[in-house]
């Protein structure tokens, strides 16, 4: 059974259609990357798997002990989140909130999840630094961490790598994979990386002028994929092999060629949170 579900959807803007008749599934496990051209709707489709904004039609089920608030999100950054004046220790916990649960002061169990999951990301060390202090990858980390708190089964993640510079784009695409192999999360990424959609992901689903949705093989070989898959500099596109065998090469002709909820600021960072 499928843990999310798009059948006929059609997306927009006050009567303005981006996407239409789009129908895809996620199971448990896979990566599915979406991939498009600018304006092709792939933050609309985000909103609305976040229940941020209803289709104009179609349906948007979840399955397989999935509901609604076990979707964790990972935003693409803006400037002023960047420089949001709160605790690594108070953005990790406030992933927490997410569950809808009513409390007033978060429980042992979820102080000893935002520890664990701190500790997953490598950032100990900054538990009681200020966000905005730290750099852009140890940034991310932290927002992952959050939203590891709020599910352990689907995360959307939107540009996780934007403004990255290359290491740490690497390391931040092993991390991911790494949560969706070793520890079964499924994850959905919006992303412009082609390449790395075709390295990393087990499905692409692709909007724009024609749909595709499927495996990230079938892809490769679809007219879509041959066109934006293609290395800009060799004009080719690289076929994974799923056996870690060479990968062979199929060229190509030259004719083809943001709502994060953050915690409460009244905590300064200035003031150490109790982690205990």
């Amino acid at each position: 059974m499928a843990q999310l579900t798009c059948k006929n959807l059609t997306l927009g803007y006050e009567g303005d259609i981006l996407v239409h008749d789009l129908s895809f599934e996620v199971n448990k496990g896979d990566y599915l990357c979406v991939v498009g051209e600018n304006g092709s709707g792939k933050s609309t489709l985000m909103k609305t798997l976040l229940r941020l904004m209803n289709p104009i039609s179609g349906t948007l089920t979840t399955g397989d002990g999935v509901t609604a608030r076990e979707i964790g999100y990972l935003p693409q950054q803006t400037d002023i989140q960047r420089d949001f004046p709160a605790s690594v220790w108070e953005i990790v916990l406030s992933g927490c909130q997410a569950s809808g649960k009513f409390h007033p002061f978060y429980t042992k169990e979820e102080k000893q999840m935002a520890r664990e999951n701190i500790a997953r990301m490598g950032i100990s060390d900054f538990t009681n630094r200020c966000f905005r202090e730290l750099s852009g990858g140890q940034q991310q980390r932290v927002l992952l961490a959050r939203a590891l708190c709020a599910t352990r089964k689907i995360l959307l993640l939107d540009e996780p790598v934007s403004g990255l510079d290359p290491k740490v784009t690497n390391e931040m695409y092993a991390l991911i994979e790494r949560l969706n192999k070793d520890e079964g999360i499924t994850i959905i990424m919006v992303s412009h990386d082609v390449q790395a959609a075709v390295r990393y992901a087990t499905h692409i689903l692709h909007i724009g002028d024609k749909i595709f949705f499927g495996t990230k093989e079938k892809y490769l070989e679809s007219q879509v994929g041959q066109i934006f898959a293609a290395d800009p500099k060799t004009n080719e596109v690289e076929i994974p092999d799923t056996e870690n065998s060479c990968m062979p090469v199929v060229s190509m002709c030259e004719a083809c060629a943001d709502k994060i909820e953050m915690p409460n600021a009244e905590n300064s960072c200035n003031e150490k949170e109790d982690t205990t």
